[in-house]
């Protein structure tokens, strides 16, 4: 769903085989039956671009935090159990870490009814840990935030430990594109402080000319990454002022050689910018997982959150000069890294006891 996800399992696999170990990266999408996967992906994808409203109540419905019955994704999760499991044996498997959560229900499924005989790790790469994320059946839990892993541990019982964020290390230090980015940036708006305004892989973002055109206006240069929405990046190209971007492979140069980001989402690009010590303030978030986590971020000090167009001007004109604000957040952000993943996830398998066989449940 996006490309959050599989970057996050992308930097999993590299960081276990600079361990000499390896790993095998599977889209759980791919392993359900009947074509459903590419369906739920086409749903998911039309609903958040499209029509909002309509995600909006099936997170309400589905995965909103908090007490009360509401339904499970494990009905549709356990489709896929067999070819989990085979898998699992097949390459002979340590440990399986879900990062997405219809992942995590399935692991959790499988291991509660002893047919996954290795632990389920569930590194929860969101900032508030939703209900299907959590599922009594897995081992272990890896959170962002202290306030995450308490969650999860309230709602299952497992154990849960928070490791903070993962990304490319690239992005954690200067990186050597940024110079071409900021002669770039100064060619497209000599004088402009550059403000990266995200909309993710598929180009999902609410008014973003708009906020685009307000940026430009009060003095800033908005460069907007319009992900593979080749129309949304012609579009916006249109907008007098505006630097719109496709789909970008350097992303440590930019995020380094901008000011401040515009995010909508509380995603893998608003983890990246805290990585490169970037200010982020939420705006206008996608309903949902990306409304809770621009609000979960904001309430650890690591972002601000821009109700309106008067507090996302305020907030830039707070964060994108060089100052005590600026530094704070800085900090606070960078803060939020912590462990590395790969090593709690293997080191929890010495310490996870085989669970006995129950039957096919």
């Amino acid at each position: 769903m996006g490309a959050g996800h599989d970057t996050v399992a992308a930097e999993l696999v590299r960081r276990a085989r600079e361990r000499g170990g390896d790993a095998v990266v599977v889209d759980v999408l791919t392993l359900l039956p009947y074509g459903l996967g590419g369906g739920l992906r086409h749903f998911y994808r039309g609903s958040v671009r499209h029509f909002p409203w309509a995600y909006a109540a099936l997170y309400r419905l589905f995965l909103r935090p908090g007490p009360g019955r509401r339904p499970s994704g494990t009905a549709l999760a356990r489709l896929a159990g067999d070819r989990l499991s085979r898998l699992a044996e097949r390459t002979e498997a340590d440990v399986v870490v879900p990062v997405f959560h219809l992942g995590a229900q399935l692991t959790g499924h499988l291991r509660a009814r002893g047919r996954l005989s290795v632990p389920s790790a569930v590194f929860v790469i969101d900032f508030v840990a939703h209900r299907q994320w959590l599922h009594p059946g897995n081992d272990h839990y890896l959170c962002l935030t202290d306030e995450s892993a308490r969650a999860a541990r309230r709602s299952t019982g497992a154990p849960a430990l928070t490791c903070g964020p993962v990304v490319d290390p690239a992005f954690r230090t200067e990186a050597p594109g940024a110079a071409e980015w900021r002669r770039r940036f100064a060619r497209h708006g000599p004088g402009r402080p550059p403000v990266v305004l995200t909309s993710g892989a598929w180009g999902v973002a609410s008014h973003l000319d708009t906020t685009a055109r307000l940026l430009a206006g009060h003095g800033w240069l908005p460069v907007v990454l319009c992900g593979a929405d080749e129309r949304l990046r012609r579009a916006l190209s249109r907008v007098p002022g505006v630097l719109a971007l496709g789909w970008v492979t350097d992303m440590p140069g930019l995020l380094h050689a901008a000011r401040a980001l515009v995010d909508n989402a509380a995603g893998q690009t608003a983890v990246q910018a805290l990585a490169a010590g970037l200010p982020v303030v939420g705006h206008r978030p996608i309903p949902g997982h990306g409304a809770d986590g621009v609000r979960a971020m904001a309430a650890l000090g690591v972002s601000e959150a821009a109700a309106d167009d008067p507090e996302l001007l305020a907030a830039l004109g707070r964060l994108t000069p060089d100052g005590p604000a600026r530094r704070e957040r800085v900090a606070a952000g960078r803060a939020l890294f912590r462990d590395d993943p790969v090593d709690l996830a293997l080191g929890l398998t010495h310490r996870t006891r085989p669970r006995p066989s129950r039957g096919s449940g």
